[in-house]
């Protein structure tokens, strides 16, 4: 996640299939059991977290290319200086939210990542109706304003916005709005943002390895789960773009949830963050949020 992206296409065939169904519902799975092997890396800076994250997902994104015969997209992105300037944007993003979510769940912060990509699908239509001019209906101003209440009673909880969970929604947000502009497809697009990002993030785990300070030769342990940070970051969006073309908006609007869902359990459960009263009416706000969200949506679809 990092993760989580939010539908923002039709599938050619506005209709769901059950190859697409596995393939949405094996990326989502996975991107809850991400916080798992995140806490597992906790004791490694984000940012050096960050940069292999993005050079081990070059050779698995560009692999997936060249396996589906699409790397002539990415010449032609290189040469449009246009689509090339948009790619540079929403990697920054992407980048930023990585960054985020990488220190919030080695930080301790996972319950408020998980509450930050349960506002998403919520910020996401507020950001549809002030920049693209769309309207709402009544139960979405009533979601809206349900989460815009629980994050002011998390507000008054500690003294301070909770940050973490505004930035992941709104890095999050930002780079889903831009990223359905981006005129490339979904495989092609993250392979671009991951060689924009290369250089970069090549230039900082060199640094910080002749500095002294890197971790991925300090033990075969760290070697290990810096590579897989190829996979547990490509194979996910790549899983799920296949996914999300074989189903339906609806469809996908729902599953969305699970991820968050699995990584709220995982912080209670297994990393036994608090959970206060609080937190656990604030919580509450944004489930029922939701519920209104998405039954007003499958109204909305049927036609009622």
């Amino acid at each position: 996640m990092s993760e989580t992206p939010a539908p923002t296409t039709l599938p050619p065939k506005n209709e769901d299939s059950l190859s697409g169904f596995f393939f949405a519902l094996t990326a989502y799975l996975l991107w809850g059991f991400l916080p798992l092997y995140l806490k597992a890396l906790a004791h490694i800076p984000p940012a050096e977290v960050i940069a292999h994250r993005v050079i081990w997902s070059v050779p698995v994104a560009v692999g997936v290319l060249l396996v589906l015969g699409r790397t002539q997209d990415l010449k032609t992105a290189f040469r449009t200086p246009r689509m090339l300037g948009m790619a540079m944007v929403t990697a920054a993003l992407i980048s930023v939210n990585w960054g985020i979510y990488v220190w919030a769940i080695g930080a301790g912060h996972t319950l408020d990542a998980a509450l930050g990509y349960y506002i998403n699908p919520l910020f996401s239509i507020f950001v549809g109706a002030v920049l693209l001019r769309e309207r709402l209906a009544p139960a979405q101003i009533a979601a809206i304003g349900l989460a815009v209440v629980a994050v002011a009673i998390l507000t008054w909880e500690t003294g301070k916005l909770p940050l973490v969970s505004l930035g992941l929604t709104l890095s999050w947000g930002a780079y889903a709005f831009l990223k359905k502009w981006l005129p490339i497809g979904p495989n092609q697009g993250f392979t671009l943002e991951v060689l924009i990002l290369l250089p970069f993030a090549l230039a900082y785990a060199g640094w910080v390895e002749v500095q002294g300070a890197g971790h991925f030769t300090a033990s075969g342990t760290d070697l290990a789960l810096l590579l897989g940070c190829g996979l547990v970051t490509a194979g996910p969006l790549m899983i799920y773009a296949n996914g999300a073309k074989r189903l339906t908006l609806s469809t996908i609007a729902i599953m969305q949830y699970i991820a968050p869902t699995m990584i709220f359990l995982t912080a209670v459960f297994i990393f036994h963050e608090p959970f206060s009263n609080v937190k656990l009416i604030a919580f509450t706000l944004i489930w029922a949020a939701l519920v209104i969200y998405t039954l007003s949506m499958l109204r909305q679809r049927r036609g009622g």
